[in-house]
């Protein structure tokens, strides 16, 4: 692979992680809020897609978490307020193709792990070697099996690192 350096940041849009993207630049339009907000059954529709879709291939979105997903985003202005953050035009596949490599006494100092899931679509493994690009103390662990949504997919590992960091510290 080419150093992150000499990369363009274009090539975080080839074909396969652009086509995960679509769901920013619908947000934007009104279109997604006439069609999704306060309709329960569009946003149970809409929210189990990316469920199904961005999760590793073990797990599976409970009827309880996804019944209360939709208690949450499915009333009048749930949704619309929900993707005020895209409609911002924060966060977006837009903003990122900006995106250039700091210099490195520039990099982010402060001690991370980056834990990189196997099965994210948004954030391809191939993409992590760009972490010393950005950060300076950064430890990469990849995290096998699991897909985007880190908290219900693998919160043992989360918290393996938050104590292993903590202790560390403490000493």
């Amino acid at each position: 692979m080419a150093p992150a350096e000499s990369r363009s940041s274009s090539w975080n849009f080839g074909p396969g992680p652009l086509r995960e993207f679509w769901y920013q630049a619908f947000h934007r339009l009104p279109l997604s809020e006439r069609l999704i907000d306060g309709n329960p059954e569009a946003v149970r529709a809409y929210l189990r897609h990316f469920w199904e879709h961005w999760s590793g291939p073990e797990f599976t979105l409970s009827d309880a978490h996804l019944d209360h997903l939709v208690s949450v985003y499915g009333p009048p202005g749930a949704f619309t307020a929900s993707v005020q953050w895209y409609r911002a035009g924060a966060g977006t596949a837009t903003a990122a193709v900006s995106e250039t490599i700091p210099a490195p006494e520039d990099r982010l100092a402060t001690p991370a792990v980056v834990l990189w899931p196997e099965h994210d679509p948004l954030f391809p493994r191939e993409w992590s070697d760009r972490i010393d690009a950005f950060f300076s103390r950064a430890r990469l662990r990849l995290v096998d099996g699991v897909g985007h949504y880190a908290p219900l997919e693998y919160p043992s590992v989360i918290a393996e690192e938050v104590r292993g960091f903590l202790a560390a510290e403490a000493t």
